[in-house]
């Protein structure tokens, strides 16, 4: 459930189609002005958000190059999200040259995170130790970091003001790790709807005053009650690669076993 979820600099105005959502805001303008929260609880707000028990999804991944062709591949994600530890199985089912490969990401009580990748034609599972969370996931934009969820108690959280994206109200929250803290990034920068405690952009910077990444939701629909980003993107701002991802099918809270979430599950399939 985390890719989280996932045009040049940036189709933002043109692809920002939120439809159901403006509608939504739409009748609230009556409500009062939110209060500004603490950097640390805006911050645990969107780490604690709800987004089921557990769901099942089947998405569309485009790879798209500043030039050249695009690369189309198709997965699937089961998660789990039970008593504050989130556990997640990807699946890539094609085309045939990544067929089958898996992905495991299984947080603990303490907010940590392990990771797994099966290569099935080694048929070999790979554990993602710390030095490698800054490579890039499976030739995409994301890396094995953005593959995880980070506690909040690892950052230093600040709200630095407020601006309005495709008419919704957002916190911009800036993080940025406490000293000790292993991360490629030198700070977070993000967009977080006041109403939903979900980031619509987020600016990943690397020492510079420029961010080197841009994670941008185009799509967000309402799906039992949840508000799912069905469609995001991740962009290398250097190079203009971009990663692209659209949810073509989600279901949540089906009941989905522990059991889905072992390393004999990973390398079954």
């Amino acid at each position: 459930m985390h890719l989280f979820q996932l045009l040049p600099r940036f189709f933002w105005p043109r692809f920002f189609r939120l439809t159901c959502l403006i509608l939504w805001c739409s009748c609230c303008f009556s409500l009062p002005v939110h209060a500004q929260p603490s950097g640390h609880d805006l911050a645990q707000w969107v780490h604690d958000r709800y987004v089921g028990d557990d769901a099942v999804s089947r998405q569309v991944m485009e790879l798209i190059p500043a030039r050249g062709q695009k690369r189309v591949r198709e997965l699937t994600i089961i998660g789990a999200d039970r008593d504050g530890v989130r556990r997640t199985l990807i699946r890539f089912t094609a085309p045939a040259d990544i067929n089958g490969t898996g992905f495991l990401s299984i947080e603990n009580d303490q907010g940590n995170t392990e990771q797994f990748l099966y290569l099935p034609a080694l048929n070999r599972t790979r554990r993602i130790v710390a030095g490698q969370k800054g490579r890039s996931f499976v030739n995409t934009d994301f890396t094995y970091e953005d593959m995880e969820r980070r506690p909040v108690e690892d950052s230093e959280h600040a709200v630095v003001g407020q601006e309005n994206m495709g008419g919704v109200d957002c916190w911009i929250l800036e993080s940025r790790p406490k000293p000790g803290t292993d991360s490629q990034y030198s700070m977070v920068r993000a967009w977080v709807a006041q109403d939903m405690h979900l980031a619509l952009r987020v600016d990943f910077f690397a020492g510079g005053k420029e961010p080197v990444k841009r994670y941008t939701v185009l799509q967000l629909e309402n799906i039992q009650d949840i508000w799912t980003e069905t469609k995001v993107a991740m962009e290398d701002l250097q190079s203009g690669h971009q990663t692209m991802l659209q949810t073509t099918e989600i279901q949540y809270n089906t009941g989905v076993q522990d059991s889905a979430f072992t390393q004999q599950a990973l390398e079954t399939w």
